[in-house]
């Protein structure tokens, strides 16, 4: 069995000064990296760089040939890494992703990234519906603050609806200090 990071939307556009900035988008981007460091090391043939590029000018970021839309530099992908070029939260809709990781003979994925609400959710649970047996490193995500009839729902709880939506139905979710725990 052969087991893949896919790194969703760490992407300038949600950090400090970008067009969405998330809620603690660094410390999520920091787990990411230490995660990537560890395939990097271990697995270095199966990690898949998502990168979400605006198929309309009208939704405000990511917006083609822009610095936003470049992948942050924490997880700034290697020569030989793989990049999927998305148009949709869902990471294999549209996208040769999944192709990708039969070939390589994959059976499990390891998902991080941004955000919990939208993309990270999306892509677990499509991954789930191909048959992917897959894990959540949760703080390896981040959210923002959602409004719903006027009222604000911060982006931990936020994150943590999603998150808690997604544990052991779809997922196996974990920290990332217990994800590189369980690999010593």
């Amino acid at each position: 069995m052969s087991t893949a990071l896919i790194i969703v939307d760490i992407q300038n556009d949600y950090f400090p000064n970008g067009k969405m900035e998330l809620n603690k988008p660094i410390k999520a981007a920091t787990n990411a990296a230490k995660v990537l460091d560890w395939f990097r090391q271990n697995n270095k043939n199966n990690i898949f760089h998502v990168q979400h590029i605006a198929s309309s000018p009208e939704i405000g970021f990511f917006l083609p040939d822009t610095v936003g839309a470049e992948i942050h530099e924490t997880v700034l992908p290697l020569v030989h890494e793989t990049i999927i070029v998305k148009n949709f939260p869902n990471s294999f809709l549209k996208t040769d992703l999944e192709s990708k990781l039969r070939e390589n003979g994959v059976t499990k994925v390891v998902v991080v990234g941004m955000m919990t609400h939208m993309c990270i959710d999306a892509t677990v649970r499509a991954a789930v519906d191909l048959g992917f047996e897959t894990t959540l490193i949760e703080d390896a995500c981040a959210s923002r603050d959602l409004s719903y009839q006027g009222r604000v729902v911060p982006a931990e709880q936020v994150h943590n609806a999603f998150v808690g939506a997604l544990e052991g139905m779809y997922a196996q979710v974990i920290s990332t200090e217990n994800f590189l725990d369980s690999k010593n």
